[in-house]
């Protein structure tokens, strides 16, 4: 039997369980330093790549003068490094007087003024991960507070040099302290990553009681392989992982890599539209200032950005794993959907024969839009097609049309964002068509 599911209760259900704060209630968007320019502090002989407020000045003017802000990506993030090694007399932390000469309030100044918004960085041990004094439990409530007299909007709280014990008291108390300075601050914790991302060590309704966003597992590297690790992680994980997800609290894979040096073309898309389907944030780390066209029109894609920052806010899944070839789905507003098919061949173009209703389509016609080529067909759903994938690379459709799906995938062990699964909502529930 079908499942007739008002979306709507799926929104609210997340709702009732994500941090109290209104941010985030899609995923966020902006530009973040690490994966691109690391530690470098050498600012005497690489002074346009070292992390100093001239980088984060130089990405908030692209972001805002070349179109960026207007998509949505509006976070400028500062990552590790940019503290100086010891804090001030009030013991408040401090940044680098040399890199940072202005200050991290005139830094969010100068991004609040072009409509942008300012994250920045934190670790849980007394140390960070590059070896800066770090947030531990004793500094929390006077970090919090600094931050938020900086105009600070987001705050990244990692785990390196901290245990378990100090985790699991830490990350609860730094929600509560950054919730009580009462300035808006986007909370991306690091929790999960540093106890395996999975329950039952990582309890993911707590997470979204306390945390905007968290990271789940490694750092992205710029190779297309560890992009396929991330992939594979989070898809073969997705049964614990997708009811996770919702407005105001989402699952991160971490930084796009798009416009660096290890993706192609076709891997970049493919990045893209993966990110699109997982509801991912959607942090850039790339230089602003040189990237290609390509990598630009990629990064820039409307309906790629319309699908991940879809107000539902349901992670998708992977519905078919077969050699070489990968089907994803993700559910969307306006009885729409989005299909997204991968090719894992690495030598030539997979020609992937399917229909609509081999992809759990309910009986109907429908529209299908190419997100990367912007071709558009009508397929019923018992018509046979052939979609040709190339090497490393994907088909991405947003499909529409007045028909409703098969969900019961979404349900796994009975429950979807805490909704027990039950066949007689078909008759209770008003019917909702995809």
């Amino acid at each position: 039997m079908h499942v007739a599911v008002l979306f709507f209760a799926f929104a609210l259900t997340g709702t009732t369980l994500a941090l109290d704060n209104g941010l985030m209630r899609t995923p966020p968007m902006g530009w973040l330093a690490w994966e691109r320019y690391r530690c470098d502090i050498d600012c005497e002989n690489d002074p346009k790549n070292c992390i100093s407020e001239n980088l984060f000045m130089d990405m908030a003017d692209r972001l805002a003068e070349d179109g960026w802000k207007e998509l949505g990506y509006v976070y400028v993030n500062i990552d590790d490094c940019w503290s100086s090694k010891q804090r001030d007399d009030q013991g408040r932390l401090q940044p680098d007087p040399k890199r940072f000469p202005g200050g991290i309030k005139k830094l969010a100044h100068y991004l609040h003024n072009r409509g942008l918004k300012l994250g920045i960085y934190g670790d849980m041990g007394k140390l960070t991960c590059g070896g800066y004094p770090g947030t531990p439990l004793d500094k929390i409530e006077l970090d919090a507070q600094t931050f938020a007299d900086w105009e600070v909007d987001m705050f990244k709280y990692d785990g390196c040099y901290s245990n378990a014990t100090e985790q699991e008291l830490g990350y609860p108390l730094m929600s509560k302290a950054l919730n009580a300075t009462g300035r808006p601050i986007g909370y991306s914790c690091s929790w999960p990553a540093y106890q395996g991302g999975l329950p039952p060590k990582v309890n993911y309704t707590q997470l979204g009681e306390i945390c905007n966003l968290w990271r789940n597992y490694g750092d992205i590297q710029d190779s297309w392989d560890s992009v396929l690790n991330i992939v594979d992680w989070f898809f073969e994980n997705q049964d614990a992982l997708t009811s996770a997800a919702g407005p105001g609290r989402w699952n991160d894979p971490d930084m796009l890599i798009i416009g660096d040096f290890g993706l192609s073309m076709e891997q970049s898309r493919s990045q893209m539209a993966l990110w699109a389907i997982m509801a991912a944030p959607l942090f850039m780390s790339n230089d602003l200032r040189t990237i290609s066209s390509g990598a630009q029109s990629i990064l820039r894609n409307k309906m790629a950005i319309s699908i991940n920052q879809d107000a539902l806010g349901i992670q998708g899944r992977r519905i078919v794993k077969k050699s070489g070839i990968e089907v994803f789905w993700r559910p969307l507003s306006k009885n729409a959907s989005a299909l997204l098919f991968f090719s894992r061949r690495t030598d030539m173009p997979y020609r992937y024969t399917t229909s609509l209703s081999k992809l759990n389509y309910t009986a109907g016609s429908y529209k299908v839009f190419n997100v990367f080529t912007d071709e558009t067909a009508s397929l019923k759903d018992s018509t046979e097609f052939v979609v040709s994938v190339n090497p490393t690379g994907v088909v991405m459709w947003y499909v529409s049309a007045p028909a409703k799906f098969n969900l019961r995938q979404f349900y796994q062990g009975g429950t979807l964002h805490g909704r027990v699964y039950d066949d007689r909502e078909e008759n209770a529930i008003p019917r909702v068509f995809l």
